[in-house]
């Protein structure tokens, strides 16, 4: 069985807005494994974004975690510490997002916007500190951050509580005195909460901060060590070269002398630092291997000076400098063409296989990822409501927003009419009772507007959340445009 590499489990996320708290995920649980394509799918709003910006640590300031885990490398993501998700975020999960245009600085070249991350992690005696040290100093960042989170988090949900209860419309004198009461209690378990946590933590924050101290002294003789090293070869190896310069007879030899000079004087300062050049030579390579043509002329463009496609290439190639394991597709070709949109899937297809990235593929449209995604995760109001292969996805939908989905999707070969899905997702600060579909679905039954479905199991592979699939339903068929193209494409690909 492939590696796992990433896995969410049973994420909750809110906001907190001033119209109350908003139900962005909803108890999220998925895993991603090492060479595959998983890809999400839902309409706008339906928390898809919102769980990729949670791998990446990047939510916004109102967010509220509620609940679950990140696992990635056996470690939580949601209680790293900020200096641990600096080495994380760009250089093992790397993030593309759905607008090129708003992703690059303007009025910045190219080649410069390609290489600053190279070069901002160009002193490479800074880069071997900064390993020596890392598991001590990320213990002890990591230790802080637990704390700190611990007590957020608890300090969000207090935050909540009463705003909730302020909001509260139509009380009497009796009962917004119990609510400032409750409020104040409250208020005392949070502070008893926060003293003990600090107690906690602080004791081995302590222990851990001076293991760190010994180890930053150790690190700093081994950098110096090292550097002295190489600048006693380099010294050595120069003065080799000098000597061999003095004593060339020919003009050949003169020239071979001098060639092998200015080589050992780059590699003695690419072993201590990216060089420019060293940084442009690596962005060219990346500019081909994303296939923008002419890469050393473009290298010097604007980014107005490129088409959609060729921006997306450009942002495609700057996730790529730091060879990510992970990468996040966040609707790459919302803003393109169709003909662009095949391009540049196929494109992020050829790198993940070169490169043996794990993909997480966003987007409103499962025709977009029939040919590219291996896992699909059908999100409806902050919730999968369907998990499984592609396979088994587009070949065997179970779910009645999936049906809805794919009823939408134009095809050649159909002779259906498309199907809308009517009406709007709901407002998630006051989520539906039951099955949050249930009001845009034709066939939903009374136990929809009751009770949440409990995931279904139809394979091992294979999950879907609706009370269709409870033995007690009543059977139903598939719309008639679904079914008609499964036919069709199992009868292509039995030809």
């Amino acid at each position: 069985m492939a590696e796992k590499v990433l896995s969410v489990n049973n994420l909750v996320i809110n906001f907190k807005t001033d119209n109350g708290i908003l139900k962005a995920v909803r108890d999220v649980s998925f895993d991603l494994y090492k060479g595959e394509t998983l890809c999400i799918v839902g309409e706008s709003g339906s928390g898809k974004s919102v769980t990729s910006k949670a791998i990446m640590g990047i939510l916004a300031n109102n967010a509220i975690i509620a609940g679950g885990n990140i696992i990635y490398r056996g470690e939580n993501l949601l209680e790293v510490s900020e200096e641990e998700f600096y080495k994380i975020r760009g250089h093992k999960i790397g993030m593309i997002f759905q607008d090129p245009l708003s992703s690059l600085n303007p009025i910045v070249r190219i080649g410069k916007q390609i290489t600053e991350a190279m070069l901002l992690n160009a002193d490479k005696l800074r880069l071997m500190y900064n390993d020596l040290i890392s598991d001590d100093l990320i213990r002890y960042k990591n230790t802080l951050a637990k704390m700190n989170i611990a007590i957020d988090t608890e300090r969000k949900k207090l935050d909540a509580f009463i705003a909730e209860t302020k909001a509260a419309e139509g009380q009497t004198k009796e009962q917004t005195a119990a609510a400032k009461a409750l409020i104040r209690q409250k208020k005392a378990e949070f502070k008893q909460f926060e003293q003990q946590t600090r107690a906690q933590y602080e004791g081995k924050a302590r222990e851990y901060k001076e293991i760190l101290n010994q180890t930053e002294k150790k690190a700093k003789e081994q950098v110096a060590e090292y550097k002295a090293q190489v600048t006693s070869e380099h010294k050595a190896k120069m003065a080799e070269l000098k000597q061999k310069l003095t004593k060339a007879a020919t003009a050949e030899e003169k020239a071979e002398a001098a060639r092998l000079i200015a080589q050992e004087k780059d590699e003695f300062d690419n072993k201590l630092s990216i060089t420019k050049a060293e940084a442009k030579r690596r962005a060219l390579a990346i500019m081909k291997e994303v296939g923008i043509p002419e890469p050393e002329r473009r290298f010097n463009q604007y980014p107005f000076e490129f088409s959609g496609g060729m921006r997306q290439r450009i942002v495609i190639a700057i996730a790529l400098t730091a060879s990510p394991e992970i990468l996040i597709c966040d609707e790459p070709t919302t803003a393109l063409d169709v003909t662009i949109q095949a391009q540049i899937l196929e494109l992020i297809n050829r790198i993940k296989q070169e490169r043996q990235l794990s993909c997480i593929f966003i987007t409103h449209d499962l025709g977009v990822v029939a040919n590219m995604a291996d896992r699909v995760a059908v999100m409806y109001a902050g919730k999968i409501v369907e998990y499984g292969t592609a396979d088994e996805i587009f070949y065997d939908p179970r779910h009645p927003y999936t049906w809805a989905l794919l009823s939408s999707i134009p095809d050649v070969d159909s002779k259906e009419k498309l199907e809308a899905i009517p009406g709007t997702p709901p407002n998630m600060i006051y989520p539906p009772k039951g099955d949050a579909f249930a009001v845009r679905s034709k066939y939903a039954m009374n136990i929809d507007f009751e009770e949440e479905p409990p995931y279904f199991k139809l394979s091992d592979t294979h999950y879907a959340a609706t009370w269709l699939l409870d033995e007690r339903a009543p059977k139903v068929e598939m719309p008639k445009i679904v079914s008609e193209r499964i036919k069709i494409s199992l009868g292509e690909e039995s030809k």
